[in-house]
């Protein structure tokens, strides 16, 4: 089953909702598809049914905010949907997505992809322990369903990140038993001019740490954690002081806890990108590959425009006026006369796009990070691959991510690689001894997520081929 439409949005976090709202405006049909079943994204995730009332926060109201501004307009959200493919043609776009089992296919005359970010994790000795969980992964738990993630938890990562999940873990109940940040205290001094483009947030984020200091909880800075410890789960971490360029050293020190939460940045999640055809290009302050674009959302393949964290790390702030540009440039494409202020939402989404690359900069790994993953350590979660599986690989001649990919199968489960590539990256590119932005991402192939055979079968049934008979003996 196809149906049509004429402007297709994929994602629904602040930058896709802006655009298919703007776009809606324009008396075109807008269909916005997302994996989750309302609105918002990862920054405004939505509270679970089974919460009645809370507290309210900057994301939950920014998050309703945006709900009911689609449920009142003429934009057409279908939640709970999973994209798995996306094909081009000249004159329109196809999009095939899973619906309660069943795939469908959207024909779109214009598409706009803001499928966001996701994170990244450097692997570490006992990263894979039940009770280690990823600072994103944190934040959906507490914006979903308003808990604490175990009893007592250390936070380790960059940028700022790290302070709301401590901040958050604590508001909902939980215990902090410590903070270790790879920054120091002078990268935030670098990074203070931009952030007083911001002030609520620079001042929201001081709030964080008072608090931190207040109820005694130490804040490890310049330090990371080198190891998870625990037999079936999680009892301590190790951690140790880092140098400029976040190689552990000196001696280690320990910290009791029951769940860990760590980070290491975010990357675009550019996988829709290359399916679309739009060519990438590696920008390290952005958060590695990025799809090749204009401010406003154009790209090289024409009718398909980008928008928010997946055209480079810049934050929530820039992704909502990103998507409205991009939103207006869709319909642009499609013949509308423009009567909003193009001129005034590029000054906007500069000013949003200064604060959010000086943050996006303080959790850019650097380099001696990577000496934390041993030969031991697990690299492909999904497929229990260690770095010395994936260094054996590359000494056969191994080369490129889909060469290490074909050999070990690093990257060819559920996840398709989305978590593990990075570290891959970094791997190899250090035995070439060349920068990652020379080492290609794997070529994307459908499907965009796991999907079962049934599903893509649809109504076929195998009893229905014609199978001759044996031939007599």
């Amino acid at each position: 089953m196809i149906t049509d439409t004429d402007i297709a949005v994929i994602g629904a976090g602040p930058a896709g909702c802006n655009a298919a709202l703007l776009a809606a405006e324009y008396d075109f049909s807008v269909v916005m598809l997302d994996e989750q079943v309302s609105p918002g994204g990862q920054v405004w995730r939505a509270k679970s049914p089974a919460i009645l009332s809370a507290p309210e926060t900057p994301e939950s109201v920014a998050g309703e905010s945006v709900r009911n501004a689609i449920s009142q307009s003429n934009v057409t959200h279908l939640g709970g949907v999973r994209v798995w493919h996306i094909e081009r043609s000249e004159d329109a776009f196809v999009i095939h997505y899973e619906n309660a089992g069943v795939s469908i296919s959207l024909s779109c005359r214009c598409l706009v992809i803001a499928t966001g970010a996701r994170e990244t994790i450097q692997p570490i000795p006992g990263w894979t322990l039940p009770g280690v969980v990823g600072m994103a992964g944190a934040t959906s738990i507490f914006k979903q369903d308003l808990i604490p993630i175990g009893s007592k938890m250390v936070v380790s990562g960059t940028g700022p990140l790290v302070f709301f999940v401590a901040a958050e873990q604590q508001r909902l109940g939980g215990e902090v038993a410590a903070i270790v940040t790879s920054n120091t205290l002078l990268d935030w001094i670098k990074a203070l001019p931009a952030m007083l483009l911001r002030p609520g947030l620079l001042f929201r984020g001081l709030r964080w740490i008072t608090a931190m200091y207040v109820n005694r909880i130490p804040i490890y800075w310049g330090h990371t954690v080198t190891r998870v410890e625990g037999e079936s789960s999680v009892s301590r971490v190790e951690f140790k002081k880092i140098s400029k360029d976040w190689t552990p050293q000196g001696q280690p020190r320990f910290i009791e806890c029951d769940c860990v939460s760590l980070g290491s940045g975010l990357i675009s999640a550019f996988e829709s990108f290359q399916l679309a055809g739009i060519s990438l290009e590696h920008n390290s302050d952005l958060g590695g590959w990025i799809p090749k674009q204009e401010q406003d959302g154009r790209t090289n393949v024409g009718g398909c425009f980008i928008c928010g964290d997946g055209a480079g790390i810049r934050g929530s702030l820039a992704a909502e006026t990103h998507g409205k540009l991009a939103g207006l440039s869709a319909v642009a494409f499609l013949g509308a006369k423009i009567n909003h202020s193009i001129v005034k939402l590029r000054r906007e989404y500069t000013r949003a796009a200064s604060f959010g690359e000086a943050m996006s900069k303080l959790s850019i790994p650097r380099p001696g990070l990577t000496k934390l993953t041993t030969a031991k350590t697990v690299v492909c979660r999904c497929e229990g691959i260690t770095r010395a599986e994936i260094e054996d690989e590359m000494n056969l001649g191994a080369q490129s991510t889909i060469s290490v990919k074909s050999g070990v199968r690093a990257g060819m489960g559920p996840c398709g690689g989305k978590f593990c590539q990075t570290a891959i990256t970094d791997l190899i590119a250090k035995t070439k001894s060349c920068p990652v932005s020379q080492i290609a991402p794997p070529t994307a192939r459908p499907p965009l997520r796991p999907i079962s055979v049934n599903t893509l079968a649809g109504d076929f049934d195998y009893s229905d081929l014609p199978i001759s008979k044996p031939s007599p003996l």
